[in-house]
Parts: C-alpha cells; structure tokens; sequence
C-alpha cells in the first residue's frame, strides 16, 4: 500500500529515445512563462532581428530623399546594404531563436517600404529606360497589389510567408536593381519582375489556401502540408 501511495506521488514524464521529454521541465523555461525555447520569444517586439527590420525601414525611407537628390551610386549602394540586411536578420532569428509574429509582420513592411523606395527611384532617376519596361513593372506590381488584397480581405493581415521564392526574387531584385541602375543590362531586371510576378502568385494561392493566417510559409506544398495536419 505504502509503495502504491509513492508511487503515485512520482512525477510521471514519458522520454524518447531522442531525449526530448513529451512535457518540458522547468528547467527547459527559460522565460519564467511556461513557454519551451523555441516559442520563448514569438510575442516579443524588442529582439536583435526586429532591430534591424526598423533599421532597414527607417533606412528604405531616407533611399526617397536620395533619390530626390539624384545621388544614384549612394542609392544603390545603399539599396544592397539594406538587401543584405533582410538576409542577416532572418539567419539571427533562427539562430537565436527569436522568431516572432511581430517580426514576420514588421519584416514584411520593411521589405514593401524598400521596394516601394526602391521603385519610386528607379522611375524618378531611370525614367528613360524604365517607361520601355512598364509591361514587366506592371505585371510584378499588380500581382503584389492582388496577393496583399487577399491577406487583407480573408485575414485582415498582409500575408508574411516569406517563401522559399520569394527569397529568391530578392537576390534576382538586388541584381536586377544595381544592372538597371549601373546601366550594366535590363534582362536581369526583367528576370527579376518575372521572379517577383510567380512568387506574388504562388502567395495569393497559399492564401487562398490556408483558413489562417500563418507565417513563414516556404511554399504551396508547405500549405498543403499545414493544412492537412489540421
């Protein structure tokens, strides 16, 4: 009797072989809140990447005045160094382990103010080349305008999936930017359009998709996959 009431008073955890606990301990919690670490910083505002999304926010809207001023070598160059921040602060979230709701949200209003720079000082600085390629412009902006309609219209969001495509437009919009602007060659920044027009398309569809919104969602076939699980 005595060994049953003992028993009883144990702790029960169930381990696996990969020794992860089916329940974290509290020495697991490092937040104090119950939360694992992976989810410790979801609802934080204040982290390293959130940092340097509002650098390369407050950074995309002083691109307008160097436009205005026609400083086109500065503005490119400081185009790619903001670029390049996109990159270095989605490897510090996972890295660091800081993925956030706010962060997904506030990167892609960072990401829409930089390309909006980036598209008013292409049209103020390189009008001459860039009226002969509005058919290729269009098509990228009108598909960004539909996929954002769509997050705004069934979530009440603007999606942030950040898919495997759309990290690959951004390095085909770096390059097509600086050969446009460097007057190197235009077909790098067609590529880049038609890039940006699949990757808006293939968002809107995930939208259409998903009954919720999510974030960080790497592709069409990650949504199936999402929400099949349900």
């Amino acid at each position: 009797m005595n060994d049953e009431i003992s028993r009883a008073q144990l702790p029960v955890t169930t381990t696996d072989f990969s020794g992860e606990s089916d329940h974290p301990t509290k020495s697991n919690d490092i937040s104090g809140t119950g939360e694992s670490p992976d989810n410790v910083w979801r609802h934080r505002i204040v982290t390293v990447p959130n940092i340097l999304c509002t650098i390369r926010l407050t950074g995309a809207i002083g691109l307008i005045f160097i436009a205005l001023a026609g400083w086109s070598t500065l503005f490119t160059g400081m185009f790619v160094a903001l670029s390049l921040s996109d990159w270095i602060d989605g490897r510090l979230a996972r890295w660091l382990n800081q993925r956030s709701d706010f962060g997904a949200r506030l990167d892609s209003v960072a990401d829409a103010t930089l390309y909006a720079a980036l598209t008013f000082g292409i049209t103020w600085m390189r009008w001459d080349v860039i009226q002969s390629e509005l058919l290729w412009a269009g098509a990228a902006l009108t598909s960004y305008f539909l996929t954002t309609f769509a997050g705004l219209f069934k979530y009440g969001k603007i999606p942030s999936y950040h898919t495997l495509g759309a990290k690959t437009s951004n390095w085909l919009m770096l390059a097509g930017a600086v050969c446009l602007l460097m007057d190197i060659s235009i077909w790098p920044f067609r590529l880049a359009m038609l890039g940006v027009t699949l990757t808006n398309l293939e968002a809107t569809a995930i939208t259409w998709y998903l009954p919720e919104w999510r974030a960080d969602v790497l592709s069409i076939v990650h949504a199936r996959s999402l929400r099949n699980k349900r």
